[in-house]
């Protein structure tokens, strides 16, 4: 059960860092449905699909087909999530000092024990029984 809770959860974290929300997953039938439309009119496989509505042919697609702009607007995956990481490290060369200490070795007890423990019940908690 643990196993399927640690899949479930590393699958989750995985669609999250993929920018994938439930609007997406809600609008893949909008993709099958204008993929089968692309194969019907166009012939397009389903690689040529993504090519033109993702891809390297988007731009030249999206000029020639403008009546279809609506469509492509339902589908899914549209999102331009913008995320500027800018990670600056400086690294400084550890030098250590050369300042001499002196390390004493010498210690005087400076502690001393009181025993704070006193008990209520004077008798053994566990007494065997007694002969008379």
């Amino acid at each position: 059960m643990s196993k399927l809770i640690a899949i479930l959860l590393s699958g989750f974290i995985l669609i999250q860092s993929l920018q994938i929300s439930i609007d997406d997953i809600m609008q893949l039938d909008e993709l099958i449905e204008h993929a089968q439309f692309h194969n019907q009119e166009y012939g397009d496989n389903f690689f040529v699909f993504l090519s033109k509505h993702y891809g390297e042919l988007k731009a030249e697609h999206t000029e020639d087909n403008h009546q279809e702009q609506s469509d492509h607007e339902q589908l899914p995956f549209q999102c331009q999530g913008h995320h500027v990481s800018i990670v600056g490290i400086v690294q400084i060369p550890f030098r250590p000092s050369v300042d001499t200490f002196d390390i004493n070795t010498a210690s005087e007890a400076n502690f001393h024990y009181l025993n704070l423990y006193a008990s209520f019940n004077e008798k053994e908690l566990l007494q065997p029984p007694r002969h008379a």
